[in-house]
């Protein structure tokens, strides 16, 4: 199995939506993304960032892996993907954690499992370290946000 094309993220994006019973309108509005933008997702004409789609999973209430996997995001590289998903999960269900930070936590795991896949590794491959690039966060009352995952 590996990395699907964007069109069918596409497809798979408007089904859910379809099954959700939301309009394309809708689905924007509750994930906070221009309808233009979602448009041209479903389309496959956009990849959209993992921060985006975990904001399209939430408003969908489907699994945020499921659209990185579809979105090449995240490859069957990972030996268990109970164990991604288990990350990932973990992340968006932490009520301590606003927004913002699931989205960074979200992207750098994703970092370290995609690195070799090449999808974003120029934003850590040089430190080598996802929380230097985002060190502004940690210092905003959460400084153990970044902490475990520089382990």
């Amino acid at each position: 199995m590996s990395k699907l094309p964007l069109p069918d993220l596409g497809a798979y994006l408007r089904e859910q939506r379809e099954n959700a019973q939301l309009s394309l309108r809708q689905l924007a509005e509750l994930a906070g993304v221009s309808n233009p933008y979602l448009s041209q997702i479903e389309r496959g004409l956009k990849k959209p960032s993992a921060e985006i789609l975990q904001q399209i999973a939430r408003a969908l209430q489907v699994s945020a892996e499921s659209l990185y996997v579809r979105a090449g995001i995240l490859d069957e590289r990972v030996t268990d993907p109970n164990a991604a998903a288990d990350v990932l999960s973990a992340i968006a269900a932490d009520p301590v954690l606003t927004e913002r930070q699931r989205a960074v936590l979200v992207e750098i795991y994703l970092s370290f499992v995609g690195e070799s896949a090449g999808e974003e590794p120029e934003t850590t491959s040089r430190t080598g370290r996802g929380a230097a690039t985002y060190g502004r966060r940690t210092s905003r009352g959460g400084a153990s946000d970044a902490t475990p995952k520089e382990e």
